[in-house]
């Protein structure tokens, strides 16, 4: 906010003179004959000189000021040489953060031409030759006439134009008209600072809402996203609006802000200006979202270097989290502070004692003097238990938010250890309702970091993968919100199972403390779960908690990842797996809490992770570890057994469907045990009508399911074995742009194999009937019509948000003595064509393909085959191994796409 004058051209900083003479150039640029070209030259000079002032470390203020004031210069001269100077019905007004006196170098110029009156014919000319000028020059100018009558009109109408006129600055012509428009847009004509609080306030709810009102995604918009220069260009609105200030540092003098805080706003702004001015630099355009294209760039041009357990880009992105962190607190304490200057400053509300510490007034809690938490430094918890204990409880009074952050320091050790607080901490987490509220709140305001040391050091750290969309600690908490809504009855209907589960839990706190500490070493190196059990098992023991409650949240930590490893990476329908996974678990309790912590894990990871296939995979993997504990481990049923159980279940819904059981039977003969072990009951019903009714029509059996009780839809396809199905098929599929989940392949006789894939859009959706399942039928009849030749190459591009990521290709082989069959393990990016390149690779390597486990979690495909020699005997010869390796790799490098043109 500047000085206001007749023609307020912003300050060339001294700290840019000595790289760039601004007065010398505008000399040169009077005398020249070529205005344009002069102009351009000014341009250019000046956009290198800003570049290399940024890079020796000219703070971000005065480049986004020195271009403002280059442009200012420049516009007055263009406005001179169009004869525009001497009209004095006439001004050239800069709007918006042009006016503002903030450009980065991709900016757009956002100028008003501000006339008495509609501008006659002659004035029209001179004000399309003067923007013609601006546009040849190479300016990007967002520019609009208007009268002052248009002006108060539209203004009037909309709070984003008020604003936007809010922010003007004369830069050429008429003072008078200039001054009149500050009159008619001020506050006594429209937009009184009450409504235009209240609408800014709305508007900024909503643009948070846009970006899942959270700062901590993957890829985060620096300009409007929350924490980011828009929201304290919003603190500068308002005080515009009502106190009339022209700088933020008035804030100060009115009582809004300390000293401390107007520094930490200051500090912020400038940091996120030198991000952006980064990112226009990089990217030559006005780009606001920190993409996986630039954070790595722009990691290394601030400084930052690999380190063992530390990413130069995690070091960096942790930076800016933090950074829109404090500056989101700013913000929402301010705003809070205009609430009750602005919306609540003629409501009269007498406080509601709580207790000799804490009152609410107008619905928000705040402290009942200045020395509260120096007095009693519990009630710096004491508070957010309250809080949780009184739901009609709003918020916190911004005084207070202040006297919070003022004292946080006082949780020290002996905080730490003082029993008081140690009880009040595991009140908060035993309340019946407000747990993530306030520990979200706890976390905002710096109190659960302070608790919390280990937490303090998650807090903004991110992951540079397309796996986990948060940072560490905002994950943490979504877990925590996770599990909380299965204690919810409204929302029973969401996940009825989890509910159920959760009601059955004696001390909900255990899978609370497993999810606060799940991932708490995340980025200190070694293994995290190893490291975050510890932690969990020291925390709890100093708070009291029962020796098995200790012990359960510790092996929660420890073995949070078990479940969905185990379902996602193993095959889950050989009762071995199943047996062993039961061994690990040990009891109904630990696997009852272990399957609530997976589900809240993976729906907190990724929004795009959780569907109705992975949902399937848990409940059964859950669903056949209860059965084993229940039955005794070493006692469950065997493979023979469950075999018997799933036939006699078809044969009835065969009955019922009035096909022939002998035919069934007959058929069923043909087939291996493995794949009565590895369908069920339904599946193999449905499986059996589709061959009877086939019959002994000639080509291959194709059919689709769109909904399966696994969660995804099913492709069934019974034909002629060939070593190259398996390839056509998913390739087929691939170029469908199907996303194979589970693909299961059983020999039968007579050379016939029968494949099923589960497949899901790439939405993560189940097919939909119609056109959809005709297309993808025809195509396979077609692809299965050509196994005599190679399937065609995939030649979908490599996603734009793939490029960024360099995942090593692994193989491992591995061969366990209860199968027959060996697994090969692959580690790989993920691509399109991926498992048909695999599958040529098999093809050509001689090898029988009898499952695959297909997994790819962000950038990462972590996929397992199942296969045999020809002869059925496993793959165990090293010299073999070395072989298959061999052709697989190739065959990679063979089928990688090109990246696309993004």
């Amino acid at each position: 906010m500047t000085d206001r004058a007749d023609i307020e051209h912003i300050e060339w900083p001294a700290t840019l003179e000595s790289h760039f003479d601004l007065e010398a150039e505008l000399g040169l640029l009077a005398q020249a004959d070529d205005k344009l070209a002069a102009g351009r030259d000014l341009l250019d000079a000046a956009t290198a000189a800003l570049g290399e002032a940024f890079t020796a470390g000219v703070l971000a203020d005065d480049l986004v000021h020195g271009r403002a004031a280059v442009l200012d210069r420049l516009l007055h001269a263009c406005w001179r040489d169009a004869g525009l100077n001497i009209d004095s019905e006439l001004a050239l007004v800069a709007v918006g953060g042009y006016g503002r006196g903030e450009l980065l170098p991709g900016s757009d110029i956002d100028l008003l031409l501000l006339a008495a009156a509609p501008p006659d014919e002659s004035h029209g000319d001179q004000i399309s030759e003067f923007v013609r000028r601006l546009w040849d020059m190479g300016l990007h100018v967002g520019h609009s006439v208007r009268t002052l009558a248009e002006c108060e009109t539209e203004a009037a109408q909309d709070v984003t134009i008020v604003t936007n006129l809010m922010e003007a600055r004369l830069l050429a012509g008429s003072a008078d008209i200039y001054a009149e428009l500050q009159t008619r847009t001020g506050p006594e004509r429209i937009w009184p600072s009450r409504q235009f609080f209240a609408a800014k306030l709305e508007e900024q709810a909503k643009r948070h809402h846009k970006f899942g009102d959270t700062a901590y995604s993957l890829e985060p918009n620096v300009k409007d996203g929350p924490g980011g220069l828009r929201d304290i260009q919003m603190i500068g609105w308002v005080s515009k609006r009502h106190l009339h200030a022209r700088r933020m540092s008035e804030l100060v003098h009115h009582g809004f802000l300390t000293h401390d805080e107007y520094g930490e706003l200051k500090e912020g702004q400038s940091y996120l200006w030198r991000v952006r001015f980064a990112l226009h630099t990089l990217t030559g355009r006005s780009e606001e979202r920190l993409l996986f294209d630039q954070q790595r760039a722009l990691a290394s041009l601030f400084g930052y270097h690999d380190e063992s357990a530390n990413l130069a880009v995690e070091q960096f992105m942790q930076t800016y989290y933090r950074t829109v962190m404090r500056l989101e607190r700013l913000n929402e304490m301010l705003l809070q502070h205009y609430k009750e200057a602005i919306l609540y400053a003629d409501a009269v509300a007498d406080p509601e004692p709580l207790n000799s510490r804490f009152q609410v007034r107008r619905g928000f809690i705040e402290a009942r003097h200045t020395d509260v938490f120096k007095e009693y430094p519990p009630a710096l918890l004491e508070l957010f238990l309250l809080s949780a204990q009184h739901p009609e409880i709003e918020g916190v009074r911004a005084s207070t938010i202040r006297l919070l952050r003022q004292h946080r320091h006082l949780i020290d050790d002996d905080f730490r250890h003082d029993l008081l607080c140690r009880n009040l901490f595991m009140q908060i987490l035993r309340q019946s309702q407000g747990v993530t509220e306030q520990l979200r709140r706890m976390n905002r305001y710096g109190i659960l970091a302070a608790y919390l040391p280990a937490f303090a050091l998650i807090v903004g750290r991110m992951q540079y993968d397309l796996f986990h969309v948060y940072t560490v600690d905002e994950h943490t908490l979504m877990v925590l919100r996770n599990v909380r809504r299965f204690s919810v009855p409204e929302l029973r209907d969401e996940l009825p199972a989890c509910s159920q589960i959760f009601s059955e839990i004696a001390a909900p706190e255990v899978l609370y403390l497993a999810a606060l500490f799940h991932d708490i070493a995340k980025g200190r190196g070694g293994d995290h779960s190893e490291l975050g059990a510890k932690d969990a098992e020291d925390f709890c023991r100093l708070h009291g908690l029962p020796e098995a409650s200790v012990t359960l949240v510790s092996w929660l930590v420890r073995n949070h990842l078990l479940m969905s490893m185990t379902a996602q990476r193993k095959d889950i329908s050989d009762p071995e797996i199943v047996r062993e996974f039961a061994r690990q678990v040990g009891t109904r309790r630990y696997l009852d809490h272990l399957y609530l912590l997976t589900i809240a894990d993976i729906r907190a990871t990724n929004p795009s992770l959780w569907n109705s296939w992975r949902q399937s995979l848990l409940s059964e993997l859950y669903e056949a570890t209860s059965r084993v504990l229940q039955q005794g481990i070493e006692t469950s049923q065997s493979g023979h057994e469950l075999i018997a159980q799933v036939q006699t279940e078809a044969l009835k819904l065969i009955r019922a469907q009035r096909l022939s059981q002998r035919d069934a039977v007959q058929l069923w003969e043909g087939l291996s045990e493995d794949y009565f072990l590895r369908h069920s009951a339904d599946e193999v019903t449905w499986h059996t009508k589709a061959i009877l009714q086939h019959g002994t029509a000639s080509g291959p059996v194709v059919r689709i399911r769109p909904h399966t009780e696994r969660g995804g839809s099913e492709i069934f396809i019974f034909a002629e074995d060939s070593p190259q199905l398996f390839a056509h098929v998913t390739s087929t599929l691939d170029r469908l742009g199907l996303d194979i989940v589970d693909a299961r392949i059983t020999s039968a006789r007579h050379g016939m194999v029968l494949d099923t894939f589960m497949v899901l859009e790439d939405n993560g959706e189940a097919l939909h009937d119609g056109f959809r399942l005709e297309e993808i039928v025809d195509a396979l009849q077609i692809a299965l019509a050509q196994l005599d030749t190679a399937p065609a190459r995939v030649k979908r591009r490599l996603p734009q948000r793939l490029r960024h990521f360099q995942v090593p290709t692994c193989i491992n082989f591995s061969h366990s003595e209860s199968q027959h069959w060996s697994a090969i393990q692959l580690t790989t990016g993920d691509r399109p064509g991926l498992l048909s390149a695999v599958g040529q690779a098999l093809a050509a390597s001689h090898l029988r393909l009898h499952n695959a486990k297909i997994t790819t979690i962000g950038e990462q495909a972590d996929d397992i085959f199942y296969v045999t020699e020809e002869d059925g005997q496993p793959l165990t010869d090293a010299q073999r191994q070395a072989e298959v390796h061999r052709a697989i790799m190739h065959a990679l490098d063979e089928n990688m796409p090109t990246a696309s043109a993004g």
